[in-house]
């Protein structure tokens, strides 16, 4: 890479403060592309093998049992502990009726559910929208020394005028290559999970069915 190291050693502070932080961008983006990718590949496989499992149950607590197993990403478990709460007393959490103290555990507990596999889409969506800003003004900064330089030695050539400025223009490319991979991954992600809150929201939606059916109809449903 005789481009990269050539303008590493012609950039001044602020040319290697922005290739660094272009870095660590890099690093962070393919951090998170990897680690998120994960979790979510692992959520969408346990909302379409544990709900099936779950709904087959004989009891609530075969249930619970089945989803403590099966539920790694502790997204399915919290909807159901919240649907299957005591209600409280004393305290404005348990003001309302029934069915709104109900409605208030599964919304908080999908809230928090779907702030787990939101996490680290901000990031991306941050670094592919600032990056190539980044990298453009390395460039910049790049090609004002480059024409100082050039100024300074009293003559313009071709080949003292396209060596400086190519290398300068590394720091554009530099901001596409770090922002494209972060905007495709949000993209897809981002996808990703509105699939998996379509599937949270359904769950919630019948657990909050199933929590009130059995307290208009206690020996309905075991335990």
């Amino acid at each position: 890479m005789p481009e990269l190291s050539g303008y590493w050693a012609e950039a001044d502070t602020v040319g290697r403060a922005v290739a660094a932080l272009l870095l660590g961008m890099s690093i962070a983006t393919w951090a998170t592309i990897l680690w998120k990718g994960w979790v979510l590949r692992r959520a969408q496989r346990d909302l379409r093998r544990v709900l099936p499992v779950f709904w087959e149950a004989r009891s609530l607590d075969d249930g619970r049992a089945r989803l403590q197993a099966m539920d790694r990403e502790r997204v399915l478990l919290p909807l159901f502990e919240a649907a299957a709460a005591e209600r409280g007393a004393g305290t404005l959490q348990a003001a309302g009726g029934t069915e709104a103290q109900l409605t208030r555990r599964l919304r908080d507990a999908l809230h928090r559910g779907l702030a787990h596999l939101q996490t680290g889409l901000v990031l991306l969506a941050s670094i592919g929208s600032t990056a190539p800003f980044v990298g453009l003004l390395g460039t910049v900064w790049g090609i004002y020394h480059a024409l100082v330089g050039i100024a300074e030695a009293g003559t313009i050539t071709i080949e003292r005028v396209s060596g400086p400025v190519g290398e300068a223009l590394i720091m554009t490319a530099a901001g596409l290559a770090v922002a494209i991979p972060a905007v495709l991954a949000y993209n897809v992600y981002g996808k990703w999970v509105a699939a998996c809150e379509a599937e949270l929201e359904g769950f919630a939606h019948d657990l909050r069915e199933l929590a009130l059916d059995g307290q208009r109809r206690p020996a309905g449903v075991g335990s």
